[in-house]
């Protein structure tokens, strides 16, 4: 899996981060960002979850 966050797209909501804290974060200015090491999901089945709670669909997961 491949996870994209589109940083000029993303209004820093943090809804992410809420539902999957072991792959999202927040930067400090509150943007979402990718732990390091998970940038392919790490195996979460929330991250498919944390892209749809995005209220400006700012993330995006590729299968690969």
């Amino acid at each position: 899996m491949r996870i994209s966050i589109d940083r000029g797209v993303c209004i820093g909501a943090g809804q992410c981060a809420l539902t999957a804290p072991d792959v999202f974060t927040q930067d400090d200015d509150g943007f979402s960002e990718l732990l390091p090491g998970r940038e392919d999901g790490n195996g979460s089945p929330l991250v498919r979850e944390a892209a749809r709670a995005c209220p400006v669909a700012a993330i995006s997961v590729e299968d690969v």
